[in-house]
């Protein structure tokens, strides 16, 4: 038996659309990260970009579980000394750019390297439900129908 090793020419990249609406932000974004690598491919090969591009529309009405809503904190730094910013997750979902918490969970499930900030480009967060990629004509994923823990109630 040969490994098989991908090529560039190997690779066939697709576009998936998923609907983030009542869907629980850690599950999505373990899906996301496996579809961003290919690691659902056969054909996967880890130092290759063989992940799809992904579109995430409704990422503003993302849920969480327990009180991460309230009691879970994001940190980052301005560079200044004393510089250290927070917000909770649903400051942030309720700010300006909702899909930023998507984006980060994603980000944080990829291996740090060149080749996840790559991968990063391929994916697409939008707040609302309108998107520029009718073009691409991408394929539905429903997340929702994959597992029944992938939603949560509003509660």
């Amino acid at each position: 038996m040969k490994t098989f090793s991908a090529t560039p020419a190997d690779i066939d990249k697709k576009w998936i659309l998923i609907d983030a609406e009542g869907v629980v932000l850690g599950r999505l974004a373990s899906i996301i990260a496996m579809r961003l690598r290919g690691k659902h491919k056969a054909s996967f090969t880890p130092s290759m970009d063989m992940g799809d591009n992904v579109i995430v529309i409704n990422a503003e009405k993302i849920q969480m579980t327990g009180k991460k809503r309230t009691d879970k904190i994001h940190y980052w730094h301005t560079g200044y000394p004393g510089g250290i910013k927070s917000r909770t997750a649903g400051q942030i979902l309720e700010g300006a750019h909702p899909e930023r918490l998507v984006t980060k969970a994603v980000q944080r499930m990829l291996p740090g390297g060149p080749l996840s900030r790559v991968q990063m480009t391929n994916l697409r967060v939008y707040a609302g439900t309108e998107h520029p990629h009718e073009a691409q004509s991408p394929e539905v994923l429903d997340v929702k129908a994959m597992n029944p823990k992938n939603t949560r109630s509003q509660s």
